[in-house]
């Protein structure tokens, strides 16, 4: 028998370049078709190793999912960035490699992050997703997320809606 190694823990300066892939590999799966190429190539770019070690040098908070010592998920959040809302903490991306997906994994660090926020005294949590993304807004509402705001986003020329899933 075969035994599988998972670990949720907090994200390094040295995971840098592993988060810089999932989310490369990830944003490739989830909005190909929704954000245009050429918008959704630059928001990738930007988003490299470079910048995943800065942010996490600055402190972010960011937990990772490594199965086998490998990372094939992460999660980023903190205070909502909203200045007017009942919910204190947001979970700002939450991504898995796709074969990762539908599994299990996602809820783990949706978990995960959700219980770090509440012991920060966060309550009460915010998550963003793009209306046209069908599988973020069903994981959302599986979860028990319930829409609490939409909102407009541009990219490029086109405008997509987002909706924010609360959770008290």
């Amino acid at each position: 028998m075969t035994q599988v190694d998972i670990t949720i823990r907090s994200a390094r300066p040295a995971d840098a370049a592993a988060i810089a892939a999932v989310h490369d590999e990830a944003w490739r799966e989830a909005y190909r078709g929704i954000i245009p190429g050429r918008e959704l190539e630059q928001m990738i770019q930007r988003r490299g190793p470079v910048w995943w070690r800065t942010i996490l040098d600055r402190g972010a908070r960011i937990a990772v999912l490594e199965i086998d010592d490998s990372l094939r998920g992460y999660a980023s959040y903190g205070r909502n960035r909203l200045a007017a809302s009942p919910y204190l903490g947001e979970i700002f991306e939450l991504y898995l490699l796709p074969e990762y997906q539908g599994l299990g994994f996602g809820r783990r660090l949706f978990t995960a992050a959700r219980r770090d926020l509440d012991a920060r005294g966060l309550k009460g949590l915010l998550v963003w997703a793009l209306a046209d993304n069908d599988r973020a807004c069903g994981f959302y509402a599986r979860l028990g997320g319930i829409k609490v705001r939409e909102m407009d986003e541009t990219f490029g020329t086109v405008v997509r809606s987002r909706h924010a899933f609360g959770w008290v």
